[in-house]
């Protein structure tokens, strides 16, 4: 089992979707960030779960999907995962993104 983190941006992307679908209902948009999250806790005990990221080719930058979002998290030591971003699927993703 990992020790997962997650990244002041990370929170900020989960607080920008939750904003932007709660402008048409609020409840839905709990109902989304909580599944993101939920999916993001599969990383925990298998932090090999996800692809890797094809932009980055690097084994230890991976991603789990969940509907349109990429949660997308490195693999920094055995014990430890941190996502980087909950990024959505139709968005190009940069390295400059993960920073």
């Amino acid at each position: 089992m990992v020790k997962l983190i997650w990244t002041e941006i990370s929170i900020h992307d989960l607080n920008q979707i939750f904003d932007f679908i709660a402008s048409d209902s609020g409840r839905y948009a709990s109902i989304t960030v909580n599944k993101i999250y939920k999916r993001a806790q599969d990383i925990i005990s298998n932090p090999f779960i996800g692809r890797i990221v094809p932009e980055f080719n690097n084994k230890y930058i991976r991603e789990v999907i969940l509907g349109n979002y990429r949660i997308v998290y490195q693999i920094i030591t055995n014990n430890q995962a941190v996502i980087l971003r909950v990024y959505h699927s139709s968005r190009l993703l940069t390295q400059d993104k993960l920073k």
